[in-house]
Formats: structure tokens, sequence, C-alpha cells
């Protein structure tokens, strides 16, 4: 006869942390049942009864004790993963991955680029592994990793035979210094000295160059009776001699009072 499933001693933290959870209560009904379950097992009480007071099956509370006694209070919130599991194992992803970054040339197949339907086809001939990956599956895929399909630009080739391993070179300096520099020398040989004048023959006069503008018309600017018609509208006019000449307000005694040329 199997032995009953019974849950470990609960520390003092643990045991505030499910009081604190089922006081409070919870809106996820999942956590909250969980948090009943524990309590009432630690308590002595058998599967069955554990299970009629979290309203739960008595597989679901046998499956939370083990998972309790496993990994602590992160049972509360269980990992539920969707779907069927993945055909592809992590080194799997890998190795498609760097087949993908790595020049059909040098893996030995008669073209320049790889294709989805190319590179789908490749990993399941390879020697000593079978990878199986679909069309959408092998896009997803480059499209997490940040992988673009380029077209090819020219057909041309370098005709350095050491353009292999200089390429070879760059990538590794890509993958090892992140914080690299490139230095490339796009104007070709520049000369440190001020450039020179152009040569003249010895005791030549250069000759000036005639202006190709035309002064403006004459007839564009004002007349002379105009400019004489605006200055004396813009200036200040001046008082007649015969003109009484008033001043500021004086104040005397609370009131204001002005005085003219006469008064004294």
């Amino acid at each position: 006869m199997a032995e009953p499933v019974r849950l470990r001693r609960l520390t003092d933290q643990e045991g505030q942390k499910l009081q604190q959870t089922v006081r409070r209560g919870s809106t996820n009904s999942v956590r909250y049942r969980r948090a009943m379950m524990l309590p009432a097992s630690a308590g002595g009480n058998r599967v069955p009864v554990t299970a009629q007071l979290g309203q739960a099956d008595e597989d679901t509370v046998r499956d939370v004790i083990h998972r309790f006694n496993e990994i602590g209070l992160a049972c509360l919130d269980p990992r539920w993963a969707g779907g069927r599991p993945r055909r592809l194992s992590p080194d799997e992803e890998g190795f498609v991955i760097q087949t993908a970054t790595t020049r059909p040339t040098k893996l030995g197949q008669p073209f320049t680029r790889w294709s989805l339907r190319k590179l789908a086809a490749y990993p399941r001939k390879v020697h000593g592994r079978v990878i199986r990956i679909g069309r959408e599956a092998l896009r997803c895929l480059l499209r997490r990793r940040g992988i673009t399909f380029q077209r090819t630009k020219t057909w041309k080739e370098s005709p350095d035979p050491d353009r292999d391993a200089k390429l070879d070179r760059v990538e590794q300096v890509l993958e090892r210094f992140p914080d690299r520099v490139f230095a490339f020398d796009e104007f070709g040989p520049w000369g440190s000295g001020p450039p020179q004048a152009p040569a003249t023959c010895a005791g030549a006069t250069p000759t000036p160059a005639t202006p190709t503008y035309s002064p403006p018309s004459a007839r564009n600017a004002p007349a002379p009776a105009a400019k004489r018609a605006f200055a004396g509208a813009d200036a200040p006019s001046t008082p007649r001699p015969d003109q009484p000449r008033t001043a500021a307000p004086e104040r005397r005694r609370g009131r204001f009072r002005r005085r003219t040329a006469t008064e004294g």
C-alpha cells in the first residue's frame, strides 16, 4: 500500500504568507484555492478532506503537495504551457541560425544565397543529425533572432585570393569586440600642405575680371523733392513766435494750475 501524501513542515514565513493570501483573498481563484489546500494539508488532514475544503480534485491536491515540496510557494502560480511541445531543441535552433548566417558556398552548396525553401531543406541532409523544420516555423525563428534575407546586390566577386580569410577576420572582430570601430579611407591620399595658388608667368600683371552685373537704374531712385517732402513730414513741428508756450502743470494747494508765458 502506498504511503499517504504528506506536506513538509511549513516555515514561519511560509505560514504567514499563506495566511495573508487566504485572509485578504486574491483575484486569481487558482492561487486562492491552492493557498487553502496547503495549510489544510499541513494541519494533518488527508487528501480527500483537503480536496473537499479546496473544492478541487484529489489528484490536483496531490500534485500541489508534491509541487510545494519541490519548489515551495512558487507552486501557487502554476505555469501552464499551451500547445504541443517544441520539436526543436535550443541546440538545433542554434545550428539552423548558424547555417543561415554562413555562406552557402562554404557548405558546399551550388548557390550564393539562401532562401526559405533551401534553408529548410539543408538541415535534413546533414550527416549525423536530421532537423525537420517547416518554412513558417523557420520564418518565425529567423524573425525572433533578427535575421532578414538580403538580395544579392551584384554578381561580381573579388579577385583577392585572401578574401575569405579577411571576411572571417571581420566576422571574428564583430563577434568578439562589441565596441569596435572601423576606419575607411573614402577620399584616397590627402595632402597635408595648404593648396597652392595657380602659377602665372613672370612679370605678367593679372587682368581684373569684367563685372557681369549691371548697376540699378536711376529711374528707380526716389526724386529729391520727394525726399524733402518726406523729411519735412517726419520732422518735429516747432511752435510759432506768437503762439503762447504751455508749461508742465504745477500743483499748488491740492490743485493743478497751468503756467502760461505771460505769468512771471
